[in-house]
């Protein structure tokens, strides 16, 4: 099922179903009662759904083993997804055609930049290639390499909303602060718990000064992006692992989820 959590919060939740294919990966399209989101029944097909009927608009079929990562262009119809069939796959909104096609040699994991022309693949847990959109059938115009570590593997990246600096997510004790122009790594972050090797979402702010993950025991990481240091453990009351942290892109406010609940935080300049 998909949870809708209506803010303010004492607005009641919507609760909209999909028993037959599952969901998994979600993520709003620019429309505000429409998203995307990956299956985990059935097939592996991605699809387009609109929140206000529960109605499918369209169907993205092509991947042929989980989608592991989903990105939505940040200025237009286009998205892109990654599976574990070895590929990333280019969609756009209007078209059940993929519109560009990439084989990799491993696990991918990818994002757009927040301009909306580059997007970055992570691969094989070892390495990050920039692609421009426009010309994405050429090749990557940059390649990092980065040291692999056999303890994990990569679950996720992110850009900083600046544009300069990229995030790299794994499913071990640390993640990656690196550098988006160079490819050099600024910060390794760690200290946190994750022993069961469980995927744990990282985010910058909205201001790119700070990083935040959950951990396995509930509580939430933040470290100075510049400086590298730990400045806050916050603890939410999670009852599992958070799987999911996001910031909202409008307000001082952010989400942290578990299993079994959703924590809504807001800052302010005293915290």
């Amino acid at each position: 099922s998909v949870q809708l959590f209506l803010l303010p919060p004492d607005r009641p939740k919507r609760t909209l179903y999909s028993k037959k294919y599952g969901v998994d990966l979600i993520r709003y399209t620019h429309a505000a009662n429409t998203v995307v989101y990956s299956s985990n029944k059935i097939d592996d097909t991605i699809r387009y759904l609109s929140l206000h009927d529960n109605k499918y608009i369209r169907y993205f079929p092509g991947h042929t083993k989980r989608v592991v990562a989903l990105s939505m262009s940040p200025v237009d119809d286009t998205f892109i997804s990654g599976s574990l069939d070895k590929t990333i796959r280019l969609w756009d909104l209007r078209s059940p055609n993929c519109q560009g096609l990439m084989h990799l040699q491993g696990k991918p994991v990818c994002s757009f930049d927040p301009e909306g022309l580059i997007f970055a693949a992570g691969v094989n847990s070892e390495m990050v290639k920039l692609y421009d959109l426009r010309s994405f059938d050429k090749g990557p115009f940059a390649t990092f390499k980065m040291q692999y570590d056999r303890t994990c593997e990569w679950t996720g990246l992110k850009f900083s909303n600046d544009g300069k600096l990229i995030l790299i997510s794994t499913n071990g004790g640390f993640i990656r602060l690196i550098d988006a122009f160079k490819g050099a790594v600024l910060h390794t972050f760690g200290g946190y718990n994750n022993s069961k090797a469980v995927t744990l979402e990282a985010s910058f702010t909205p201001d790119s000064q700070f990083i935040m993950i959950g951990s396995e025991d509930g509580k939430i990481h933040v470290w100075n992006g510049e400086s590298g240091m730990k400045v806050a453990v916050l603890d939410g009351k999670h009852t599992g692992p958070i799987t999911c942290l996001q910031f909202n892109p409008k307000f001082m406010t952010f989400a942290s989820a578990c299993s079994n609940m959703v924590r809504k935080w807001a800052l302010s300049s005293s915290e």
